[in-house]
């Protein structure tokens, strides 16, 4: 495997890291701890150096987790968590807290939860509209100075957010989608990124399995797994946006490769400074994205495949409308 610095940081981390919500959340049933550890230590033993958590995944346990299966191997690995939300009594989710004294104290939570006396990277989950975001930079930069924390990086923030925060502590890298199926990142985001030297982190670099063709309208999510709400996976708009799958599946049978493959490949070759962490609950669907690092595709494949992609109209959004609102423009 690879490496590749985010940005110009000097974070060096392995091209393809892992997330590991969907072990713990979002995706159906948590998988058994003993389960999550052996995919996790798997991901550790075929160079995978770059774990991303957050501490409302589950809530709580999906950090647990991490830390658990990543203590024996810690000064080898990097680790990604996040602040953002207000957690209820439940561990459900009760809106946005980016107050510098809630970090603070989140990220002392963190800590313990990850078994560990540093975060690598730690984000701003997403934008809290009544913390000035410069108010949020200088809460992580004291982290910083405190050596609890060692690179401070943003998800799902826009343009103006970047610059404000980077103004008061250098952003390492910013956490988005990003795929063939979700390129606005492209039009405004991108090239901030590369004007500021600033990594991307895309997540659900496969369309959260869209692009694997894995999933048909037909198929079935389990009870609790967040696509049952999610517009773009309706039954109707999976039929229409079979079509991207489809892109991906021919593209993949001229390379000899899976579509999960293509879809990695894709993303990988944008820009150096690219770190895109799909995840997965299997051993062989770990080992297949893995290969997608290895597939070389020429400038030109790269061309003809966002070429084609421009022409196909993806249907439904990509939140339901709360978490819609929730994405800083």
């Amino acid at each position: 495997m690879k490496t590749r610095k985010l940005g110009k940081s000097g974070l060096e981390v392995s091209e393809l890291g892992l997330g590991c919500m969907g072990l713990s959340f979002g995706f159906g049933p948590a998988v058994e701890k003993k389960d999550g550890i052996a995919l996790i230590r798997a991901a550790v033993e075929r160079g995978v150096t770059f774990f991303d958590t957050a501490e409302i995944y589950g809530a709580y346990t999906n950090e647990e987790l991490v830390g658990e299966a990543l203590a024996p191997f810690r000064d080898k690995v990097k680790i990604a968590t996040k602040f953002g939300f207000k957690i209820d009594a439940a561990g459900k989710q009760a809106g946005l807290d980016s107050r510098p004294e809630h970090i603070k104290k989140v990220a002392e939570a963190s800590l313990k939860r990850l078994k560990t006396d540093v975060i690598d990277l730690l984000y701003q989950h997403r934008v809290d509209p009544n913390v000035p975001i410069e108010d949020v930079a200088g809460a992580v930069k004291d982290l910083i100075h405190e050596g609890k924390v060692k690179h401070f990086g943003l998800s799902e923030a826009g343009v103006k957010t970047i610059r404000r925060a980077n103004a008061v502590q250098p952003v390492t890298a910013l956490q988005s989608e990003y795929s063939l199926w979700w390129r606005e990142p492209e039009a405004q985001i991108l090239p901030v990124l590369e004007e500021l030297g600033i990594g991307f982190v895309p997540f659900s670099p496969l369309g959260k399995g869209f692009l694997t063709g894995a999933i048909s309208q037909d198929t079935k999510f389990a009870e609790g797994d967040f696509r049952n709400v999610v517009p773009r996976f309706t039954e109707e708009n999976r039929k229409a946006n079979q079509a991207m799958v489809e892109l991906v599946k021919r593209f993949a049978q001229q390379k000899k490769a899976t579509p999960a493959q293509v879809a990695l490949a894709w993303v990988l070759a944008q820009k150096p400074w690219v770190v895109p962490i799909p995840g997965t609950t299997k051993l062989h669907r770990l080992e297949e994205n893995l290969g997608g690092a290895s597939l070389q595709l020429s400038a030109e494949e790269v061309r003809e495949l966002r070429a084609a992609a421009e022409k196909i109209t993806v249907a439904g959004e990509r939140y339901p409308e709360a978490a819609q609102k929730m994405i800083d423009r």
